[in-house]
């Protein structure tokens, strides 16, 4: 381009500013919002339950994607007996008749994690062999009934994690907690792609690997009531070797898993599988479900006095029948060979037991209460357990990501390695980010001017991305783009002062942390608490001759983002399936601005806008460099380790863990993703969100891949003195170098 064709589309363009002094060309004017953020967050919910209500149609369910759901990736180890619980002041055996003897027992799962519960052995030889789950709420010994006492069948019955919480938490805070031990363990589990879920099933699978190895063979009937019903319905569409299930106080449609507790939230199980899906893969075998003792349970943040209120909120409460009924009908569609008996009336009678067991003779008979005391010892044991079993997946997990990303990388050229990190980075965004479709409406530009400076002008802007959902954020113009400025120095008789100026510019995408807003990012009131995070970095950055956009992500809102998160899990996406949408259209828009140079626009992001840094910049090529600011860290170690007061699990934001992020991509995986495109770390010493031994060990690995591809010289770590803050000093230095800016 000629410098006078240059000059006259400057001048074209600017003209259009003076036109439009309130509305950017190519923009429609934006009506004000009283908040646009709200309004956002409201329709990324309205998407995502018309996506929860869509799945329906098109679930294939399978027993390799129901594992791969609740995370069943250990083996688990075989054993030849049963071990006996108990010592010289609690003998294992607890009750013993004419026709059996109840033990307290403990078998082998996998590395130092064992189920517990009771055995009845029969002193005959077993008519069948059953495991039968309680609820959570209850125990092993609250289900010993008189027909099992007496029906000559071998039992075990588990005992699962409770939903107490006397030992959430780490011992050695001396803090007490109100979050469940389910959602503790959860908590643990589900960065690390594992989960609850999977560990109680992996318990009732290790029991039928153990029947199925006896000698004498006969029927394995698996049952349970509220979570042991779960528990049964997943076992048994798991495994086929299980002949029949018995499910009371579970089965229902689980469009609405989000409202539950959040020890129910599977990655992608409504993507694929709801309960009339897991039921359909238990046909032909005999099924039967019972509308009838469904846990009622409230879980609130609010917590006793002492403890720490932490916990997610959700409930469980009793579906309606004509719901459950609808949910069957579901299931008889989709296996027209199923054989469900929808059993009312008493937990056992006749008819339930010859539909489950039509080849043994089983009377039920009534016989006296067995009243058993509870192991006042067992929970702790479980959960401690599975609390060291996971905190040991942080090296094995680590020692995964070294095998299967960074040993494959290819570091003789960057060309190789381009190639190599495309399909990581489909990996990334598909799998564990989970993926939406690209914004498909018509992008709908509107902007409006909301006010100016001596040197920048701010304007709104609003664009359009799927049905019920918008990008929307604040944009920063340097003056001598803007029109405002073009009439006063025309009427000075300077216009080509300010033509001769570059009228394309790199630009800044400014990103705010949690609970912010666009604004937060360029208030310069010190007064105001966002001005001591951000430092005004949208407007200072736009002062120095950048184009800034402090796009809004919708992290704001407490529990009304949060939850968008629970409503988004359950079909493989997270929040930032929704986030990078938006800012695939923000890039699109800017790279289709007169003012911007395309190939020059960078991300800086602080806190939660620092995560969007890592996440965002991994998927989206269009941005040319990634900047994170105080969230930086060992990030799979802060998800789930319960010996630093600062990890997540500790605290109240219960959206945070991503499915299966510790096996796949810690940060240093992700700014891999970045590479070869610049890269930068801005860390406060004193920033609470990490420490510096475990930022600087994390960005080592980033420091060296850098180094091997030889291009050390495009990413660097920047510490400094001071809190959770955007410091401006180094960074700013970095984007001016790598943008070409000066």
């Amino acid at each position: 381009m000629s410098p006078s064709t240059g000059i006259l589309t400057a001048l074209t363009f600017l003209t259009c500013l003076v036109t439009h002094a309130q509305v950017l060309p190519g923009t429609q004017p934006l009506p004000p919002n009283p908040d646009f953020s709200a309004t956002m967050v409201a329709g990324i919910d309205k998407m995502a339950l018309r996506l929860i209500e869509q799945s329906k149609t098109s679930r294939k369910p399978t027993r390799e994607k129901l594992k791969a759901a609740i995370g069943l990736v250990d083996e688990r180890v075989p054993f030849k007996a049963l071990e006996l619980v108990g010592d010289t002041t609690t003998p294992a055996l607890i009750h013993e008749t004419e026709t059996c003897r109840v033990f307290r027992v403990r078998w082998p799962v996998f590395d130092g994690v064992h189920g517990e519960g009771l055995y009845v052995q029969p002193k005959g030889k077993p008519t069948a062999r059953v495991i039968y789950i309680p609820d959570a709420s209850s125990t092993p010994e609250t289900l010993i009934e008189g027909f099992l006492i007496n029906s000559g069948a071998e039992v075990v019955l588990p005992a699962l994690i409770s939903r107490d919480s006397e030992f959430s938490t780490n011992d050695k805070f001396g803090v007490k907690t109100n979050c469940s031990h389910r959602e503790w363990i959860y908590r643990q589990s589900y960065e690390l792609g594992r989960h609850l879920i999977g560990y109680e099933v992996q318990k009732t699978l290790a029991l039928v690997d153990w029947f199925k190895a006896q000698q004498e063979q006969v029927p394995v009937l698996i049952a349970g009531v509220g979570e042991g019903g779960m528990l049964a319905l997943h076992a048994a569409a798991i495994d086929e070797r299980i002949d029949s299930v018995y499910s009371a106080g579970y089965f229902a449609p689980r469009e609405s898993v989000w409202e539950e507790p959040i020890e129910r939230n599977v990655f992608g199980l409504l993507r694929d599988l709801g309960d009339a899906e897991i039921a359909s893969l238990i046909a032909p075998r005999p099924l039967v479900l019972q509308h009838l003792f469904y846990p009622k349970t409230v879980v609130s943040m609010e917590a006793p006095k002492g403890a720490r209120g932490i916990a997610a909120p959700g409930r469980l409460t009793e579906p309606s029948f004509a719901a459950f009924e609808a949910e069957i009908a579901r299931t008889k569609q989709l296996a027209s060979s199923s054989r469900i008996l929808t059993a009312t009336g008493e937990t056992w009678n006749d008819k339930i037991i010859h539909h489950l067991l039509p080849s043994v003779s089983i009377t039920i008979s009534s016989s006296p209460v067995i009243t058993l005391k509870p192991d006042p010892t067992r929970q702790k044991r479980l959960v401690r357990e599975l609390e060291a079993f996971t905190q040991r997946l942080l090296v094995s997990t680590e020692t995964e990501r070294n095998n299967e990303f960074w040993k494959k990388l290819p570091l003789k050229s960057l060309a190789e390695f381009e190639a190599h990190t495309e399909k990581e980075r489909d990996r990334f965004w598909n799998e564990v980010i989970g993926r939406l479709p690209d914004p498909d409406k018509p992008m709908n530009a509107k902007s409006r001017f909301v006010r100016e400076t001596d040197k920048v002008t701010i304007y709104e802007v609003t664009l359009d991305v799927w049905d019920d959902v918008f990008a929307w954020g604040w944009l920063c113009l340097p003056k001598e783009l803007d029109g405002r400025r073009v009439r006063q120095n025309a009427e000075a008789g300077d216009a080509r002062t300010l033509v001769s100026a570059p009228t394309r510019r790199p630009v800044i995408v400014c990103q705010h942390g949690l609970e912010g807003i666009p604004e937060d990012t360029i208030t310069t009131d010190a007064s105001q608490r966002a001005f001591g995070a951000y430092q005004a970095f949208t407007l200072k950055l736009a002062e120095q001759g950048f184009v800034t956009f402090a796009p809004h992500n919708p992290y704001r809102g407490m529990h009304a983002f949060r939850t968008l998160q629970r409503k988004l899990n359950p079909l493989g996406l997270t929040l930032y399936s929704v986030i990078n949408g938006q800012h695939q259209r923000i890039l699109e828009w800017l790279k289709a601005q007169p003012f911007t140079i395309p190939e020059k626009i960078a991300f800086y992001g602080l806190s939660y806008g620092g995560k969007s840094a890592m996440r965002t910049p991994a998927v989206l090529k269009d941005y040319c460099l990634s900047i994170c600011s105080g969230d930086f860290n060992e990030w799979v170690r802060k998800c789930v380790s319960k010996d630093l007061p600062m990890s997540y699990i500790h605290t109240h934001e219960y959206e945070i863990w991503e499915w299966n992020m510790g096996r796949t991509f810690n940060y240093a995986e992700m700014a891999a993703l970045i590479a070869p495109r610049p890269f930068m770390v801005e860390r406060g010493h004193n920033d609470g969100v990490g420490i510096d031994e475990w930022v600087n060990y994390e960005f080592a690995k980033v420091r060296r891949l850098y180094n091997k591809l030889l291009i050390g010289d495009r990413t660097t770590i920047e510490h400094f003195d001071g809190p959770h803050m955007i410091h401006g000093v180094g960074t700013y230095d970095f984007l001016k170098e790598k943008l070409g800016w000066k």
